[in-house]
């Protein structure tokens, strides 16, 4: 189960969600080297020492997890906003100087295993080489502390924009090609087809997204001012979030400008409810015109329910485990 998001704008690290595929690494970091390999003129190889030299940047961003590869419209809002900081990935290419046949980008971690029947897998992505030398960030820090083990220890990539799939955990070797890798995690999974087309393509940029955060689902309020809030996320400038109460209008929230950095947005509405149980409902619309659908999606528009008291009455103690 993933940890309760907390309403601060950067997630706690001990609040962000975990996934992986494949088994944890333990990584020596006086061993452990980065390569930069395939179509280059100069390969590299880096030590954590030669990489923490170089120029950092620090950027915070919203993390996001597809979901289960095999049930792609399926809801999940595992979802965080982290600062990360490190190398840009166009730092190292230009050092590696990519020769003109290279058109793709491989990212390779160091966590290993079988999948799906199949053994001796490592986790491997790829993206188009411009895309990646544009936004990617080779990130040593979460929230200002090294990378835990569990996140990616002693370094991963960021890739701001795509889901968390794309980001991947214990790099340790970089691969420039002229062609897609045939592999577990690119061309077998991690492909969805979007609404009206019929061509399936790698999961890489998030949808328009919102999560509500307060009240909680289920949580049970003295009532009767309510405080909603939440946070919206796109691969553009969120512009607008709605808010609906039970089958009422929808009706436009506080929202939060981004920023410079793909980070979140807060958006907030404040309304008076009735005793009783409640209906609560966000969607957001980005820069682009996208709209959160209906149920049926898997950023479909998210939903929680609340019960308020009436009033003289106080909701009923909730005992801490």
């Amino acid at each position: 189960m993933d940890p309760v998001l907390t309403d601060t704008f950067v997630t706690p690290v001990d609040r962000v969600f975990f996934r992986k595929h494949l088994s944890v690494p333990e990584i020596d970091a006086k061993s452990w080297t980065l390569s930069v390999e395939g179509l280059v003129d100069q390969p590299l190889r880096l030590s954590l020492s030669d990489i923490e030299a170089l120029p950092a940047q620090r950027r915070t961003v919203v993390h996001e997890c597809f979901g289960n590869p095999f049930s792609p419209d399926v809801p999940t809002r595992a979802v965080a906003n982290l600062e990360w900081t490190g190398v840009p990935l166009a730092t190292l290419l230009d050092r590696a100087a990519p020769q003109a046949s290279a058109r793709h980008i491989w990212f390779e971690g160091a966590d290993r295993g079988s999948f799906l029947g199949e053994d001796g897998l490592t986790f491997l992505k790829d993206l188009p080489l411009e895309a990646a030398r544009e936004h990617t960030l080779l990130a040593y820090l979460l929230n200002g502390q090294p990378l835990p083990t569990r996140h990616g220890f002693p370094l991963r990539a960021v890739v701001p924009g795509m889901f968390g799939t794309n980001s991947v955990k214990w790099l340790s070797r970089i691969v420039l090609a002229d062609h897609r890798p045939e592999h577990m995690f690119t061309t077998r999974l991690y492909n969805r087809v979007l609404p009206g087309s019929t061509t399936p393509i790698p999961v890489r940029e998030i949808d328009v997204n919102s999560k509500l955060l307060s009240p909680r689902d289920g949580e049970q309020l003295p009532g009767p001012r309510v405080e909603i809030s939440g946070r919206a996320w796109s691969l553009t400038e969120v512009t607008g979030v709605e808010v609906a109460v039970d089958d009422g209008p929808w009706e436009p929230a506080a929202l939060h400008p981004r920023g410079s950095d793909l980070a979140w947005q807060p958006f907030s509405l404040t309304r008076t409810l009735a005793p009783g149980t409640h209906r609560i409902r966000s969607r957001a619309t980005d820069r682009e015109g996208r709209m959160q659908p209906g149920p049926g999606a898997r950023n479909s528009v998210h939903e929680i329910t609340v019960e308020v008291a009436a009033q003289g009455r106080r909701p009923p103690a909730v005992l801490l485990q």
